[in-house]
């Protein structure tokens, strides 16, 4: 037995040395990079964030498609624009690498007392429940529930995170059920707005219905913005298998009745 440990500790020994090489890698070319090209050498943490916001999102895309090669490859684009700005903060004297890793590791264990202290976390909910606390706690933390919230979010996914910080503090509905009540509430008064309504009226009850849609999918614990883009991806490869059916045709869809459409696009959702 203690052969076998020493043979799994040796394993464990060596695959961290490997990851460890990895990154000392990264980071030498990091600081070739921002010596010797003239690209590099020009970035700031300004011109840097739109870039980091495109790869996030390509790094999204590919989780979603579930496709390990490339979240691997985007994973390495975002950890490289991590390292840049540590680098661009190491060049000003803020901060490099080693105060990016130890304030996250400081962060962790100070909000894992389940782990590294002797509070008691049976659930995942009672862990996030935890966390909120901790960080309000936090000299340097979040001064109201919502604080922690970036404004820059896109709104769907700034609407599932508040209500879920809400739901932290006890901030939620008894019983999930009941959440059915508020959405047809909502579209009811929707649907008068649009019928009597001022435009901005009807876009203020718009966002009350979609924000109760998205309080129903936090309950049932779904995403509703990985769901809108599957429905998204459904719709585009739907479509363009409408215009390229056309073509076969010899039609154009500016052409084409909606039913001549509709048959078409039934006939390609049928085949899925």
């Amino acid at each position: 037995m203690k052969r076998k440990f020493n043979n799994f500790s040796n394993f464990v020994t060596m695959k961290r040395e490997k990851e460890l090489q990895a990154f000392e890698r990264l980071l030498d070319i990091m600081d070739d990079l921002r010596e010797k090209c003239p690209w590099d050498r020009k970035q700031t943490i300004d011109s840097l964030r739109p870039n980091t916001i495109e790869e996030t999102y390509e790094l999204a895309d590919a989780i979603l498609a579930h496709d390990m090669h490339n979240i691997a490859k985007e994973l390495g684009d975002l950890l490289l624009h991590i390292v840049f700005y540590a680098k661009i903060g190491s060049e000003t004297g803020d901060f490099d690498i080693s105060d990016v890793c130890n304030m996250l590791c400081d962060k962790l264990i100070y909000r894992h007392p389940h782990v590294y202290g002797d509070v008691q976390a049976e659930t995942a909910g009672q862990v996030v429940q935890n966390w909120e606390q901790l960080k309000r706690k936090e000299k340097d933390g979040n001064k109201t529930v919502l604080s922690g919230v970036p404004d820059s979010l896109p709104s769907l996914i700034k609407a599932y995170r508040m209500q879920d910080k809400a739901r932290a503090v006890g901030f939620d509905w008894e019983k999930k059920e009941d959440v059915w009540d508020k959405v047809a509430e909502e579209l009811g008064e929707l649907r008068e707005e649009l019928a009597n309504g001022t435009k901005e009226h009807q876009e203020a009850e718009l966002g009350d219905f979609i924000f109760s849609v998205v309080n129903a999918a936090r309950l049932y614990h779904l995403n509703p913005d990985t769901a809108l883009e599957m429905t998204n991806l459904k719709f585009k490869r739907r479509f363009t298998a409408l215009e390229l059916r056309a073509k076969e045709m010899g039609r154009d869809l500016g052409d084409m009745t909606l039913a001549e459409m509709d048959a078409i696009w039934d006939e390609i959702k049928s085949r899925e």
